[in-house]
């Protein structure tokens, strides 16, 4: 290694993306590429920076298997940032074992992190907890560290863990200060952040009352009876339902639980559940037939009763009913929510981390976009979706860490 990649990839590793570019903003030499390339993705130029690893990898070939490992990992990161989740996860695992086997820890480990961060991204956190489980952060650098931690607050955070997310939270900042990275600590204080800002709304008749983390956490824990529009069920204490894939069910539970402890009319019940303005007896026949489905569903948890006028939900042990909201309003706000972050996603992310097909979500969108609510950039393949920040609701921002190269 020569002194001019040397004196960049320490730059690198200290955050000085710009001094790390003026030692070899001018080679084409593979080394010089990868740098240039981190330092791109630092810098937020992240189709560049692509481009650049991409053109790295190709030089160091088949004969420099480490570098040429490190190289897909620093790109796989940079797809993580731009929010390109469609790509197979195989090369990234076959890297991660390359560099394991020839004893760069380090880097072994961040490949394995974005995985974990990816899962995570997706809303698998099952399989993003077994990821972060398998893996030993011991006498590792600070700003790996600190990246390893931010990745268990967020599934501590995903999960309504307050107090385990607190835990990392201090243990990525305390790791993040020794590493000095800037771009790092503002990192770890927005992810503190998030805990002071309102994660959900409880609405009751007459108004409505914005909750953070720790207060959903608890009303969970209450013993009532939570019907959750954030993620798409309804439950008490360890019992959960959802209903995130059978929208008429859901649409008539939380039209029950709003009305608690009163009654909803039939008509109404139907322009909730069908859309519809002028209902028939096809209408009331469906809604006989979909109020029979949920009342099959809550069994356990409440009944389903007909009175004169409609239905009422009577919840069993007393419990009460308990109605939680998006932060923000509109049919889009899981949508609008993924967006609020500030990075560009594609639509196929979006579809991804939603569930749901492409076309849904490019009707969303157009949607939104004729709103003003979200601005797109680029054409065709590579269109890109964004939406500035919300005032009271964010989420954890991905960081393009540093890739040490030797």
């Amino acid at each position: 290694m020569d002194s001019l990649i040397a004196a960049s990839a320490r730059a690198l590793a200290a955050g000085d993306a710009l001094g790390a570019l003026k030692r070899v903003a001018l080679r084409e030499d593979p080394p010089a590429l990868a740098l240039r390339g981190i330092a791109m993705a630092q810098l937020g130029e992240h189709p560049r920076a692509r481009e650049l690893l991409r053109r790295a990898a190709r030089g160091f070939g088949t004969h420099e298997e480490l570098a040429r490992a490190r190289c897909l990992v620093a790109e796989a990161e940079v797809a993580l940032a731009m929010r390109d989740l469609g790509g197979s996860p195989r090369s990234l695992a076959a890297a991660a074992a390359t560099l394991e086997a020839r004893g760069d820890r380090a880097n072994a480990l961040q490949a394995r992190l974005i995985a974990a961060r990816r899962l995570l991204l997706l809303g698998r956190l099952d399989e993003a907890a077994a990821a972060l489980a398998r893996l030993d952060a011991r006498g590792l650098p600070p700003s790996l560290a600190a990246v390893a931690e931010l990745s268990a607050a967020e599934l501590a955070l995903r999960s309504l863990r307050t107090g385990p997310a607190q835990a990392a939270l201090a243990r990525a900042q305390e790791a993040a200060d020794r590493a000095r990275v800037p771009a790092l600590q503002a990192e770890v204080a927005e992810a503190s952040a998030v805990l002071d800002r309102p994660a959900a709304r409880r609405l009751f008749a007459g108004g409505e009352q914005a909750l953070r983390l720790d207060e959903v956490a608890a009303l969970l824990d209450s013993g009532a009876l939570v019907v959750d529009a954030c993620r798409r069920g309804l439950g008490a204490d360890a019992e959960w339902r959802l209903l995130a894939r059978r929208p008429v069910l859901f649409a008539l539970a939380r039209a029950l639980a709003e009305a608690w402890p009163g009654d909803v009319d039939r008509e109404a019940l139907i322009a909730c559940a069908f859309r519809t303005q002028y209902p028939d007896e096809t209408h009331r026949a469906r809604l006989r037939v979909e109020i029979g489905r949920l009342r099959a569903l809550v069994t356990g948890l409440a009944l389903i009763e007909a009175t004169a006028r409609g239905f009422v939900l009577r919840p069993r042990d007393e419990r009460a009913v308990v109605v939680l909201a998006p932060p923000i309003d509109g049919e889009q706000a899981s949508l609008v929510a993924l967006l609020s972050d500030g990075a560009a996603w594609s639509t196929s992310a979006l579809a991804l981390a939603l569930g749901a097909s492409q076309r849904t979500v490019q009707r969303a969108l157009v949607e939104l976009e004729s709103e003003r609510r979200v601005r797109s950039i680029g054409r065709a393949r590579a269109q890109r979706w964004l939406a500035p920040p919300l005032a009271g609701f964010t989420t954890i921002l991905l960081l393009p860490a540093a890739l040490p190269i030797e």
